[in-house]
């Protein structure tokens, strides 16, 4: 590892890379330190220590959240922008032709995404103030008109900012910018984690650390196991002969991996599971009592621990094989196969190789599936066996940190290769 490591401190221009990019996430993480006026922070970060859900978008916001900063939003309209355009190209015809056109049509999408992203953070940014006030815990102070604008746009600033940051990165070919902003952001808060977690130490606890250190071990050997783990699919082209010259004849494979959706399906849930309970905050305090009550039984209803565990995992499951058919289209790899002269042995081209990608396809993710829900219900799990919130481990946490580290470290080797041809 040490040896790699020298290696890709004396190529100068890898080094330039990974130092811009360490300097763009220590940009980042002094932006998140900046609060906007007029927010109790302490009330806050008590609000979001109490609830998960909130505890969970606030990761993907890079923990700018709980301290109601500048960058308080993240890059989560962006993210909810690429997510809105990935399934619009399933109903848009045009949108489909030109995600075809290669980069320049890809450009154009990424173009459309970032306009997006602009109405995006300031409609999450008003709907996070407004819950802020409505919560009766006092975080938020009553602004009026000129504020709350002033606010607004200095949020949405912020997340364009952190966008424009995390192209930045991205074009370093140093992993994925987005990925990275939200690994910083869940990195920073360990310090502080272990800090709490060793100043209210008790001998008591000592079993509840060693549960807590091996799930920790566990949930990160699962999450490359699964990350990493593929279904190859074997291919064969057939021989073309033109003039004295024989092509193809060769044989290769098609990987299907069998967590194909990534972190997508968590962040799916969380949107949903996340929408009625902050719909009802706004009116459980309406002069109709019937109104109040019910919007009351909401919020109740979905801090119910266990409701919320089942919901929570059931979704993920069911948004995996979901998001997986936006993004994995086996009639298209078929007819591409057929095309190049490809075929799966013992399987004839066209309809019969579509429909056994798509079956194989739909066995293996039912593994991905079932792992990304459990991952998403593991703070309960430890919560449940530790009888200690202090001690919670994130499953969404490490599958992001432990996802982007195997990103950021393939493509750092893909650069080093291609500078020592000596080593083969």
């Amino acid at each position: 590892m040490w040896e790699k490591i020298s290696q890709i401190w004396k190529v100068k221009e890898l080094r330039n890379k990974i130092l811009f990019v360490l300097a763009m996430l220590l940009i980042f993480r002094v932006a998140a330190h900046i609060p906007i006026p007029g927010v109790n922070i302490e009330s806050l970060k008590n609000l979001f220590q109490s609830n998960q859900i909130l505890g969970l978008l606030s990761i993907f916001s890079g923990g700018g959240m709980e301290n109601f900063s500048l960058v308080m939003m993240g890059v989560a309209p962006y993210i909810t922008a690429s997510i809105i355009f990935q399934l619009l190209t399933m109903v848009i015809p045009k949108l489909e032709e030109m995600q075809k056109e290669g980069e320049a049509g890809r450009e154009k999408i990424n173009q459309y995404q970032r306009i997006l992203t602009v109405p995006l953070a300031m409609m999450q940014a008003f709907a996070m103030i407004k819950f802020l006030n409505q919560s009766g815990q006092g975080i938020v102070d009553s602004m009026g008109i000129m504020q709350l604008v002033t606010t607004l746009i200095v949020i949405t600033a912020g997340t364009m900012f952190l966008m424009w940051i995390g192209e930045l990165i991205s074009e370093k070919h140093i992993g994925n910018g987005i990925s990275l902003l939200i690994f910083a952001g869940i990195v920073a808060r360990v310090p502080t984690t272990v800090q709490q977690t060793f100043a209210t130490f008790d001998i008591t606890k000592i079993g509840g650390l060693i549960i807590f250190a091996v799930i920790g071990l566990i949930t990160v050997a699962g999450i490359v196991y699964i990350t990493e783990g593929q279904r190859n699919i074997p291919v064969s082209y057939a021989k073309r002969i033109r003039g004295n010259r024989t092509y193809g004849g060769v044989n290769t494979f098609l990987p299907l991996k069998i967590n194909q959706a990534g972190v997508i399906p968590i962040i799916f849930a969380v949107s949903i599971i996340l929408f009625p309970p902050m719909i009802a905050q706004f009116f459980v305090s309406s002069s109709s009592a019937m109104v109040a009550s019910v919007s009351q039984w909401v919020i109740d209803f979905f801090q119910n621990q266990l409701f919320y565990a089942i919901m929570y995992f059931v979704m993920v499951v069911a948004f995996t094989y979901f998001y997986t058919a936006v993004i994995f289209h086996p009639t298209q790899i078929s007819e591409n196969l057929q095309k190049q002269g490809g075929f799966i042995p013992g399987i004839r081209p066209g309809t019969p190789t579509s429909d056994f990608l798509g079956y194989v396809s739909n066995r293996i993710i039912l593994g991905g599936a079932l792992f990304l829900g459990i991952i998403a219900i593991l703070p309960n799990i430890v919560q449940s066996m530790t009888n200690s919130t202090s001690l919670v481990v994130g499953g969404t946490s490490l599958l992001i940190v432990v996802s982007v580290v195997i990103e950021t470290v393939k493509q750092i080797e893909s650069q080093l290769v291609m500078r020592n041809y000596e080593g083969f």
